[in-house]
């Protein structure tokens, strides 16, 4: 009887023991409930046929305890195994797939949880407030990079312990609310990369314990608060990328334990407080881009912690009498368009840590140093001054130069045979000068070269022979004397190739579909010969095509139309014959208005500025605004050549269409009605053609037209009234129409006439294409700012580890 009842206490403590080393069921089930949704949801999105599996829950079972399972902490306390945390970031493998947030619910049950990371989960939906309002003992709230939208929820200012906030890398809305001030304990907040707007509240100044606060790349705007200054603890400070306005807080010095203070890309006005120089632990100052105005203060150089000076694109002014003798170190220095006269600093050759220099866009003369080749640095940016002279060839017995841009000077000499000693480089651009020989086979050595310009020089010979396999995806070869066939010896992952003006003979080679990821194609301005080949319509993810200006022959091929991503294409001054193909309808492309970024601004984090995108409209050039990028605009143009018959109707399907051009052709009939369906177009020309009829009466719904020529034909009739018709009141519009007549022309039509009819608007048959003459022009301009990042489609196992200092 006593061993019975000894055997029952014994039980009872084991069980007692167990449950109390175990964690709460309920949160094991609602942990499982939550790996349960999430692999559903995935896996219902998800458009492999491998299926979806998630990284750390595979030990996640009901018959396991889930202190054990990886991502899971349990308190450590002997009668308390409750759930405290939850590493729950980045589970997505293979292919990430957008997740309800929905699949959070079973996770908001879990009350005892001091700490969720829930980052980089590609999770879409609202933050929900409830669920959040259940977790009263949060110390640390990671929801970064996902996809939640709204407003951050109010109950989430109502976490009382909570001391760490990360909701950066998301796309919420709204404002900041002045319940922020309830925070606090908290110590980090981290709101980047989101469309926050509004003011900072004032009351962002009780966050007495907080070190950092960043609340980069949002609509913020307004001043920055006073109330800032109450935050004695500050460590951090970053508001860059805003639209932060008025002056930099004159007291700012009072925050004198900030090691980083970044404004850049604001509209702050006004001078550079001189209380800054009280921040003895100041590391960082980034105030470049705003419009502050006054000289640069040389006390900046005396501060000994100082590493990163970035003051570039401002109104500031360089004192170029001041003599500098900094105290500092810096790593990083940015000093473009601050006028700087004369030779480069010799100054700067005392930082023997610079990493990265900038000195773009100033008054800079002479030659490239000597010491300053053989500094190492990682980023050299001297674009836009007066340097003259060849380039030093110890520059590139460098192993850590990873950008070097000196385009728009005036080097010249041979590039140097050894520049392929410089394998670091990613980027090189030295566009715009007087560079002339061969360019070196050495540069093929440089593997990991992501971006080569080298436009607008006196470069000649032929191109060297590049690995395949290698990362270059940015070649620009433009306007130089470069000879032979077109060089198809790049990249496969090559995604823009510009060789434009130069003396390139010979036909397309097949070859040419071996650049799978090819989007941008610019051969305009050579000596190309043959015909139009249909392979290219094998290069699918083509997005402009330009052969303007060549010598090309033979019919427009219809399987043109399989191209369903392009949306510019310049055929113009060249002996095209036949008709235009109504497959041409049928670019997908342009049948809507361009939504979507090149993927080649995701190869770098810094942006990419489209000026050298240029509008050749009639006899009038124009460049287009760097926002007026390539993404935002489609246009079609086949002037000049032989073309014959008539406009198919089913251009009238290519909405997206803002330029069309089919001027200086042998084309005839009536002009379709449905080309006033071209909602977004802004220019046409069907001038010097033999089209009969009138003008059809649809024009008027051309709400966005700045420029008609339908000179040279042989139109008749009342010129339309109405909208932007009214507008197109220039006679040479119009002429050598000898049967046209309206107050455009001043011209008034007989009394009797009849009014015109409107001809049917018939979407469902045949469709072109035409267009103006345009052309893009490579290189790109560029704000070169900061690290080199891969695309999807380079291996992951084939990444940089090297990267560029960012600004």
């Amino acid at each position: 009887m006593a061993k019975t009842c000894l055997l029952l206490v014994s039980l009872g403590l084991l069980s007692f023991f167990r449950a109390a080393f175990c964690c709460p069921n309920d949160q094991k089930q609602a942990l499982l409930k939550f790996k349960s949704a999430f692999l559903e949801n995935t896996a219902v999105n998800s458009s492999s046929s491998d299926g979806f599996f998630s990284y750390g829950l595979e030990d996640w079972n009901s018959t396991s305890d889930c202190c054990s399972w990886d991502r899971v902490i349990c308190d450590s306390r002997p009668n308390s195994r409750a759930v405290i945390a939850l590493y729950l970031d980045s589970l997505q493998s293979r292919e990430p797939v957008v997740v309800s947030s929905s699949v959070l619910a079973p996770l908001f049950g879990i009350k005892s949880l001091m700490m969720l990371i829930l980052s980089s989960n590609h999770i879409q939906g609202q933050i929900a407030g409830e669920g959040i309002a259940n977790l009263g003992n949060l110390v640390h709230l990671d929801l970064m990079q996902n996809n939640f939208t709204g407003s951050i929820p109010p109950q989430v200012f109502h976490l009382r312990h909570l001391q760490y906030l990360d909701l950066s890398g998301n796309l919420l809305t709204g404002v900041l609310k002045p319940e922020v001030g309830y925070l606090q304990k908290l110590r980090i907040l981290k709101l980047d990369d989101n469309f926050i707007g509004g003011n900072i509240p004032m009351e962002i100044g009780n966050l007495t314990k907080i070190q950092e606060l960043s609340l980069r790349n949002n609509h913020f705007s307004g001043g920055i608060p006073l109330s800032v200054l109450n935050l004695k603890g500050l460590q951090v400070l970053d508001l860059r990328e805003n639209q932060f306005s008025q002056h930099i807080p004159t007291m700012i010095g009072r925050l004198s334990n900030l090691s980083t203070l970044a404004l850049s890309k604001n509209k702050l006005t006004s001078v550079i407080p001189s209380s800054i120089q009280n921040m003895t632990k100041l590391e960082t100052l980034k105030l470049d881009n705003n419009m502050l105005t006054g000289e640069i203060p040389s006390w900046l150089f005396n501060m000994k912690a100082l590493k990163n000076l970035f003051l570039g694109k401002n109104a500031l002014k360089w004192n170029n009498n001041a003599k500098i003798v900094p105290r500092c170190m810096l790593s990083g220095l940015s000093l473009q368009s601050c006028g700087l006269l004369g030779p480069i600093p010799e100054w700067i050759s005392s930082q023997r840590s610079l990493d990265y220099l900038d000195l773009s866009n100033n008054k800079l003369e002479g030659i490239f140093p000597q010491w300053l080749a053989e500094m190492e640095l990682g980023t050299v940016i001297l674009s836009d001054n007066n340097l003259t002279g060849s380039l030093p060839p110890s520059l590139f017995h460098s192993r850590s130069l990873s950008l070097l841009d000196l385009s728009r000077n005036r080097f010249s000499g041979e590039l140097p045979e050894n520049m392929g000693n410089a394998t670091a480089i990613m980027i090189l651009i030295l566009a715009e000068n007087s560079f002339s020989g061969k360019i070196p086979s050495s540069i093929t050595n440089i593997y990991r070269l992501l971006l080569l310009d080298l436009s607008k020089n006196r470069l000649s010979g032929t191109i060297p022979v590049f690995d395949p396999t290698s990362f270059l995806a940015y070649v620009d070869l433009s306007l130089n004397d470069f000879s032979g066939e077109v060089p198809i010896t790049f990249s496969q992952e090559t995604r823009i190739l510009a060789l434009r003006g130069n003396n390139f003979t010979g036909s397309l080679a097949r070859n040419l579909t071996n650049f799978y990821m090819l989007e941008h194609l610019d051969l305009h301005d050579n000596r190309i010969t043959g015909e139009l080949p249909n392979f290219i319509s094998e290069l699918s993810t083509l997005r402009s095509l330009n052969l303007r200006n060549n010598s090309l022959q033979g019919s427009v091929p219809s399987s043109i139309s399989n191209l369903s991503n392009l949306q510019i294409l310049d055929l113009s001054h060249n002996n095209f014959t036949g008709s235009i193909p109504a497959e041409v309808g049928n670019l997908v492309g342009m049948i809507e208005t361009p939504s979507i970024f090149s993927s080649i601004s995701f190869i770098f984090t810094f942006s990419i500025e489209y000026t050298d995108l240029i509008v050749n409209w009639k006899r009038s050039v124009q460049g287009l605004s760097s926002s007026a990028s390539i993404d935002i605009y489609s246009w079609l143009d086949l002037s000049k050549n032989h073309l014959s018959g008539e406009i198919p109707s089913s251009l009238g399907k290519l909405r997206g269409l803002k330029m069309l051009n089919i001027s200086y052709n042998g084309l005839k009939g009536k002009i379709p009605a449905t080309l006033g369906n071209l909602e977004s177009l802004e220019s046409i020309d069907l001038s010097h053609n033999t089209f009969s009829g009138p003008i059809p009466q649809s024009f008027t719904k051309l709400q966005q037209l700045t420029t008609l020529d339908v000179s040279n034909n042989h139109l008749k009739g009342k010129i339309p009234v109405g909208g932007q018709m009214d507008t197109m009141d220039d006679p040479t519009y119009y002429a050598n129409n000898s049967g046209l007549c309206g107050f455009q022309i001043q011209l008034n039509c007989p009394d009797n006439k009849p009014p015109q009819a409107v001809e049917p608007v018939n979407e469902s048959s045949e469709s072109w294409f035409a267009w103006e003459a345009m052309w893009i022009g490579f290189p790109f301009g560029f704000i070169v700012s900061a690290s080199v990042i891969f695309l999807t489609g380079f291996c992951t196992s084939r990444c940089l580890n090297n990267s560029i200092a960012s600004s």
